[in-house]
């Protein structure tokens, strides 16, 4: 084993000289320092200790001013940057009495409104003109007829709607033989009455009700309507009677606004 230097030997020994912190030393030391500060002498010295102690901090805070202070504290300090400075618009001012100014922003207010509301209206009375109806079918809303140019036992077609239809003056054989058929062999059965308000004029929308052809009249098996196309039949009341169409001919809406006149729609 080498032995231990005198140098080595002399710092050991020094060191086991110290004695360890303990509590007692640590209570007297901050009696010490709080004596020290509730003295008269011991505040002013930590006053003065302040300054020196701020001033060897290497550390600046981005919120405090010049001087190290918060930029809010400027109670004092004329010299410290005023972060809270507010735009001056006095020169944006109008120099006209405040009458005059509000005379004309009633003006502006009431005018904007005025051709708000014109153009507003202007677009809904354009939007309802495309909506409604064009002059060509307003004119064939209603048609009108001369019954008096229609013989007895013809046929009349028109045009309403564009649909085609059928106004028959019957005869009186017709009328009898339209009022005797069984309703009970009737694929839609129907009354001859209920499809007319005069027994001898029958008005029908000229569309079969199978596939909306245009029958062909004084045809078929049953003296009225026959359609080509499928091979529909209907009587003189207009009533399917063979063939594949489901239902009668239809009746529109009609009047007699006088004994020789009709007018349908």
């Amino acid at each position: 084993m080498r032995p231990v230097p005198a140098s080595a030997g002399s710092a050991l020994r020094n060191w086991t000289r110290h004695t360890l912190p303990s509590s007692s030393s640590q209570s007297s030391r901050l009696a010490a320092v709080s004596a020290t500060a509730s003295s008269p002498k011991g505040q002013r010295r930590l006053q003065t200790n302040e300054p020196n102690a701020a001033a060897s901090s290497s550390f600046s805070s981005p919120f405090s001013g010049p001087s190290g202070h918060h930029p809010l504290h400027r109670a004092g300090n004329p010299d410290k940057h005023d972060t809270t400075k507010i735009p001056n618009f006095k020169h944006y001012a109008s120099t006209a009495p405040e009458v005059t100014n509000r005379v004309f922003q009633y003006f502006m207010a009431g005018s904007m409104g005025l051709l708000a509301a014109a153009g507003a209206k202007n677009t809904v009375q354009d939007f309802l003109v495309n909506m409604s109806a064009s002059a060509d079918v307003l004119a064939m809303a209603k048609v009108e007829v001369d019954l008096a140019a229609i013989p007895e036992g013809k046929n009349v077609i028109i045009k309403w709607r564009g649909k085609p239809v059928f106004i028959r003056h019957r005869t009186e054989d017709e009328i009898k033989e339209a009022e005797a058929v069984n309703l009970s062999i009737l694929r839609d059965p129907q009354k001859d009455e209920e499809r007319v308000k005069k027994p001898e004029w029958l008005v029908m929308v000229g569309v079969c009700t199978h596939l909306g052809c245009v029958p062909i009249g004084e045809a078929g098996d049953f003296g009225g309507w026959f359609c080509p196309c499928h091979g529909s039949h209907y009587d003189i009341s207009g009533r399917v009677r063979k063939g594949p169409a489901p239902l009668n001919l239809e009746i529109p809406e009609y009047d007699f606004p006088e004994d020789e006149r009709l007018v349908i729609g």
